[in-house]
């Protein structure tokens, strides 16, 4: 039953990331988020059924459009399938439980950020406003008590501080002062691995940096605006399904 479910809760986030997709694109622009075709982004023909399906319909199509033959971006089903495993992930940590229920809100509000984020360098207060009450949710119905919520929402304070307070002293050129929210509602969610979720996201981002200084793709200069909502998720997510601790890590290398 756990792989019949699990494989339920794969579909149910690539389905969800679509819609993530079409809020991103339509947010802020007056178009309905359930109203109104998709269109292609190239010859602006609204696309059918075949082109909506995740993933499949990106594989089958060979990457290409299918009404004009434009390559397709690979972000999209790369979303699809992130949003599903983490659905997956979710279900295998909380079970069916109304914590799992305020988990998966949070995870789509958060790719919905994200790829807002890619797209613009902006990150929306609508969106931000949920994903911040549906992670306080998610926080207080897996703490094991009032106090653990508490001391959560203790660090997660410490934590949007730090980051606001960089975004200040840099003058807004180190960070965006939203991030300092979205890494708040991140530690919401996260609870316990809030601290070790913070470090793996400034590795994550320095590793990422450095390859793009490496790699030097068209278009990157030293001063380009490099989102930082990404490398927040990944490393707060990765602490938390994970558990790792990057604390123990470093330890381990000044030992040797």
């Amino acid at each position: 039953m756990e792989t019949v479910y699990s494989v339920a809760f794969f579909i149910l986030g690539t389905i969800i990331a679509s819609f993530a997709g079409v809020v991103s694109a339509r947010l802020h622009t007056g178009q309905s988020f359930f109203r109104g075709r998709s269109r292609c982004d190239s010859c602006n023909k609204t696309l059918s059924s075949l082109d909506l399906i995740p993933i499949i319909s990106y594989f089958f199509s060979l990457r290409r459009s299918l009404c004009c033959g434009v390559l397709i971006s690979s972000l999209a089903p790369t979303s699809e399938i992130l949003l599903g495993f983490l659905f997956v992930l979710a279900y295998l940590s909380l079970g069916l439980s109304t914590a799992l229920i305020f988990m998966l809100i949070s995870l789509s509000a958060l790719l919905a950020l994200v790829l807002y984020d890619l797209a613009h360098q902006i990150l929306p207060s609508s969106l931000l406003g949920i994903f911040i009450f549906t992670s306080a949710v998610t926080g207080f119905f897996m703490s094991q008590s009032l106090w653990a919520f508490l001391n959560t929402l203790g660090v997660a304070f410490l934590i949007a501080f730090f980051l606001a307070a960089i975004h200040f002293f840099s003058r807004g050129r180190a960070l965006g002062f939203a991030d300092a929210p979205l890494a708040f509602g991140l530690a919401l969610l996260v609870g316990s691995a809030a601290f070790p979720g913070f470090v793996f996201s400034f590795w994550i981002g320095a590793c990422v940096g450095l390859a793009l200084l490496a790699w030097r793709p068209r278009g990157f200069r030293m001063k380009s605006e490099v989102p930082f909502a990404p490398f927040l998720a990944s490393g707060f997510l990765l602490a938390y399904f994970t558990q790792w601790n990057p604390f123990l890590f470093t330890a381990i290398l000044f030992s040797h």
